[in-house]
Parts: structure tokens; sequence; C-alpha cells
């Protein structure tokens, strides 16, 4: 019996554009209204959770940054975090860019975006941010719960297979994005499964009791942790050889097929 679903967010039920289809806002809805626990879980920070807001109002509870962050987006703050040192990120910083000498970087903390030169595109809005200064004691209060770097030359499979043998030991390491060379980093300890499995062992849930939907390697232990676990069809080879199940592609409403076929 499925008492949870997890699901991502970009790639999975947010589309390129930034939005969420009716079908499947109502498919998630229709469960919530069937007893069924919603949780969303993104590797985007607690600061960028519009669609979510605009599709669902004020839902339930986020695990946001990768598992580094669970947010109450019904009382608008956040119930948990955890962080990684700016040493530990000096010392990612320094064997990436062993590797690429051209790497920009950049760090979300529990209160914002702190940006690195060259980060950023030029025509690229991110918002209100701060210069990133791993050197400062002002990052380390505020605590870093995702670690970016950028490269412009390398493809991501690439970047990740060059760092990542030495990075694991230090900090977990993963990437989402679509369309961009971007590493995410944070406390060894961290990913999307570890945080669901504390949310879910705080509610009473099993893993087997568990439907969980994703597309990226940020997803794979995710994936691998619910009982039942499926990938999108338009999703990373990874995520694909990973999941028991898939998913027809966002275009289709995947998530939304399976979902209505459990609520019958």
């Amino acid at each position: 019996m499925i008492k949870l679903i997890a699901s991502d967010l970009d790639g999975t039920i947010v589309d390129r554009e930034g939005n969420i289809s009716e079908r499947t806002r109502r498919a998630f809805l229709d469960a919530r209204d069937a007893g069924i626990h919603i949780v969303f879980v993104t590797g985007r920070p607690f600061r960028w959770l519009t669609p979510i807001v605009e599709a669902f109002g004020g839902m339930g509870t986020v695990i946001c940054s990768n598992g580094a962050v669970l947010y109450d987006l019904e009382q608008d703050r956040v119930i948990w975090s955890r962080t990684l040192t700016a040493a530990t990120a000096k010392q990612a910083e320094q064997i990436i860019l062993e590797h690429e000498p051209n790497a920009a970087f950049a760090a979300e903390t529990t209160r914002g975006l702190h940006l690195g030169a060259n980060f950023a595109e030029q025509n690229r809005t991110l918002g209100s941010h701060s210069v990133l200064d791993l050197n400062s004691e002002a990052i380390d209060q505020e605590g870093i719960v995702k670690f970016l770097a950028r490269s412009k030359s390398l493809p991501i499979d690439d970047f990740y297979a060059a760092v990542a043998p030495e990075l694991t030991q230090l900090l977990s390491v993963t990437h989402s994005a679509f369309g961009v060379s971007l590493l995410e980093m944070a406390h060894v300890d961290i990913h999307k499964a570890t945080t669901l499995d504390v949310y879910c062992r705080e509610l009473g849930i099993s893993a087997d009791e568990v439907m969980a939907f994703g597309d990226m390697p940020n997803d794979l232990e995710m994936l691998e942790y619910a009982g039942h676990g499926y990938a999108m069809a338009s999703g990373h080879p990874l995520a694909l050889a990973t999941a028991q199940h898939t998913a027809d592609t966002i275009e289709a409403d995947g998530v939304a097929q399976v979902i209505e076929k459990l609520l019958k």
C-alpha cells in the first residue's frame, strides 16, 4: 500500500518553462485527498519553489537542496538543515581547479546565494545574491547547504567523472541541471534519500510504502530507496538504469498517469 509519494520537480513534474500541468496538479491533489502524504524532493533551494506555490499553494513539506534542507512550505520556515563548512568547500574548490582550471563556483546557504566570478551568464538574472568569499566567517555562520561548480568546457558527465573520485570522501557530489555542466555538492552524508528516510520514519512510513519519481543523477538514491521508484522516460540513463519502473515523459504527464492508475 502506498502511503507517501515523493517527487522531484524539474524534468519530472516541472517543465522547461517552469510550469506544472493541470493534469499533474490534479493527480497530486487527488492523491492527497485519498490520504496519501505528498512530499516534493528537489535540488532547488527553498527560495525557488514558485512552481509548487503556484500549483498547490502552501502544501506541506519540501525537501530542498538535494536533501540538505527540510522546509515547511505552509509555515514558510526551515525545519532542519545539514550544512558543510567553508573549509570543506575550499578543499573541494582546489581539487576541482586541478582538473578544470576555468571552473566557476557558487554556494547556496540557509540565507541566500553567494556567486563567484564568472559563475552566472551575463544575461541571466539570479535575483538577490552576495559575492562568494569562502574565507569569510559570515558564510560559515549562514551554513552552506549546496556548493556548486560550473564548467563551460567539459560536458557534465566528463566533469563529474574527472573530479568525483577525489571528492566523494569529502562531500556528496551529483548533478541535475539541463543544458549546463554544473556539479552540486553537499555534506558527505546528505542526498535526497537520507532526508526522505528521516521524514518517512517520523510519519511511521516504511520505504516499501513510498512511491518516488525522478529523472536525474541526483535522484538515484531516492529511486533506490523507494519501494516503488519511477524514472522518467526522458530522464538520464543512470536514472533509468536505477529505477524499478519507468514513467512516461513529462510532456505526456507521466507522473500523473502513474498516480491516476494508483488511485483507481
